[in-house]
């Protein structure tokens, strides 16, 4: 299997396991999630959403191949190319329709992964293949592919070097020269000197403030959840169909839009990026976003060292940057 990626270009897959899970029909079916939730309120109006393509399958296969590529254990590739299959449409959008009280944690996936997992067919592969669901599932065996933050792990690094390349932030060319520098033992990533270090985190922290915490993800993630709930008020939609693709939860919703003032509404908003903006006095919502920063480790010397050992602001900026982010909107309409 050949499969064109945006950040490390052509990969070819002959592992018949691999192989096996990617053409599951509940890996297939991430085709089909967005990877930041609603993509027209995320890229900018002009965008030709035809060729726009950042989707949670893309990224699990990116997972994998970076691990595979740094010479991660057979069992952590695997991991790492499932870790993202039991995301509901929309991905973290839906915290904001069924998880509300933890929703600035956007964790509603970590707490479902592994009872999907055990009650779908990526159990049986695995098991098929003699590997340990359980195993598997359990992040403590993998610290490549699972990290606490600010450390690296597998997951940062794909999703943030995909975002960078997908919305123009930096070239193809720039991300295999960042890569060259970046190099894994069996439990750490690291950079093998300070300037590459401090050019990821610094990418990191423009994903994090452009697109994963920022006023428009606020946005998104409200409207989106609006429309939704909304939907699943009217029993347009069942919490089971969450589980299908964002376009196909779309087209159970679409016929009924003009039965509905609220949905109709909430349809408007949803495809309107311009549909809101900041009134942090008289808004008509305030919401948190999870927010997110590394602080990268370095080889210098044979010590490792972090960014903010060589600049210490670097902490500062580490501390601000994981409290969840606060915005207060008020609708156009």
């Amino acid at each position: 299997m050949k499969h064109i990626d945006p950040v490390y270009g052509e990969i070819e897959i002959i592992d018949p396991v691999v192989l096996e899970i990617i053409n599951c029909s509940a890996f297939q079916r991430l085709k089909g999630i967005d990877q930041g939730g609603y993509k027209k309120q995320l890229v900018r109006p002009d965008t030709d959403l035809r060729g726009y393509v950042h989707t949670r399958y893309m990224h699990c296969i990116g997972d994998y191949f970076l691990l595979k590529n740094f010479g991660a254990p057979y069992a952590e590739q695997i991991a790492g190319l499932i870790h993202d299959v039991s995301h509901t449409a929309f991905s973290h959008c839906i915290d904001y329709v069924l998880n509300e009280e933890e929703h600035d944690q956007q964790n509603h996936q970590d707490k479902s992964h592994e009872g999907y997992i055990k009650n779908s067919e990526f159990a049986e592969i695995l098991k098929r293949n003699n590997l340990n669901v359980d195993y598997i599932l359990d992040d403590s065996n993998f610290p490549l592919k699972e990290n606490n933050i600010p450390d690296l792990c597998s997951d940062r690094i794909d999703y943030s070097l995909k975002t960078a390349v997908i919305f123009g932030e930096m070239s193809q060319r720039e991300i295999h020269d960042l890569l060259s520098h970046l190099h894994a033992n069996k439990d750490t990533w690291y950079f093998d000197n300070y300037k590459y270090a401090r050019k990821f985190a610094e990418l990191f922290k423009l994903a994090n403030d452009v697109y994963y915490s920022s006023e428009v993800s606020a946005q998104m993630f409200r409207v989106t959840a609006d429309f939704l709930k909304r939907a699943f008020e009217l029993k347009l939609i069942s919490e089971q169909d969450f589980y299908l693709t964002d376009s196909d939860v779309i087209e159970k919703i679409e016929p009924h839009i003009q039965e509905d003032e609220k949905l109709e509404l909430y349809w408007k908003r949803l495809n309107d990026r311009n549909c809101c903006e900041p009134d942090s006095t008289n808004y008509d919502f305030e919401l948190t976003c999870k927010s997110r920063a590394v602080d990268p480790l370095f080889l210098e010397k044979r010590t490792f060292k972090r960014v903010s050992d060589i600049d210490p602001s670097w902490k500062d900026v580490v501390t601000e940057e994981l409290k969840p982010k606060k915005y207060f909107l008020k609708f156009k309409y």
